[in-house]
């Protein structure tokens, strides 16, 4: 049996944006990601979080509205190998009537039955409804703070979800 997916969210988790009004935090490394010519992003990283995904038991992916731009301007800065990542398509910022996010639906797609955690600031009850009802294995989506970041307390909830998983990952 392959290990778990961990769907990666970049704004929130690994970028804790939220912070911004408060100040950097430690640890961060700023970077300046460039839009458009003459405007570009602040985006604060933590180099340990690499380190920390890769201990894990899980396969890394991204789920991300980075997308493949994840690999060029996130991993790098953080310690992570080039990953596979959900591509959104045209799903990208599409609003549901249902209130699942727009994100839900294209990663249990892509997981097709593998169990997955998923960490991401924008989950809501609708979506964890929503995965109940159309993927058949475990999965965990854990909330993270877009003014904390990921934290020693989600990667033990992490850790703890992977570890719970019989040998046929369920």
């Amino acid at each position: 049996m392959s290990r778990p997916l961990l769907f990666l969210d970049v704004d929130g988790p690994l970028n804790p944006w939220g912070a911004q009004p408060y100040g950097r935090p430690d640890g961060y490394t700023q970077i300046l990601v460039a839009l458009h010519p003459g405007r570009a992003l602040p985006v604060w990283l933590s180099p340990s979080h690499g380190p920390a995904l890769l201990a894990l038991d899980y396969e890394l992916c991204w789920a991300t509205t980075w997308m493949d731009a994840a690999n060029r301007w996130i991993a790098p800065v953080v310690g992570l190998p080039e990953l596979p990542y959900v591509d959104f398509g045209a799903g990208l910022f599409a609003v549901r009537p249902d209130g699942v996010h727009w994100k839900t639906e294209a990663i249990v797609r892509y997981a097709e039955g593998r169990p997955f955690a998923w960490v991401d600031d924008e989950q809501s009850p609708a979506d964890q409804r929503y995965v109940t009802a159309h993927h058949p294995a475990p999965a965990l989506l854990h909330h993270v703070s877009p003014r904390l970041g990921l934290r020693e307390e989600d990667f033990g909830a992490l850790a703890e979800f992977a570890g719970a998983l019989g040998p046929d990952g369920r």
